[in-house]
């Protein structure tokens, strides 16, 4: 019995890591697509000031975004051409790798209250 608790415990863990997203596959693919040409080295200073800084911000908010870009939901504002090419071939788990990755980013993001 407890080797079948224990089988399970582990599976449940590395099943929710998966799910959640892979931080080593995410730098992988932010490096295979050049996330950093636009958005900067460190993912946090990118070459226009409309481009968002990506590093550390919440991998909700990420996922949502890549997901509306590769859906091409201009309805929501997610129309830009450039980001609409970059996540075509991206699959719903590469997304989620990229979301974990990115998260896991030092982030200089402030909160102005």
């Amino acid at each position: 019995m407890k080797n079948i608790l224990a089988a399970l415990f582990c599976s449940t863990i590395s099943f929710s890591a998966v799910a959640g997203g892979n931080i080593d596959a995410g730098k992988a693919l932010a490096e295979k697509y050049n996330c950093a040409s636009c958005h900067g080295k460190d993912l946090n200073s990118p070459i226009d000031p409309s481009y968002p800084k990506l590093a550390g911000q919440h991998k909700d908010y990420l996922e949502h975004a890549l997901t509306t870009y590769k859906r091409g939901d201009g309805a929501n504002g997610r129309n830009n051409a450039i980001m609409t090419g970059q996540v075509k071939p991206l699959t719903n788990q590469d997304i989620k790798d990229l979301a974990a990755y990115l998260h896991s980013l030092p982030k200089t993001l402030v909160i102005h209250r």
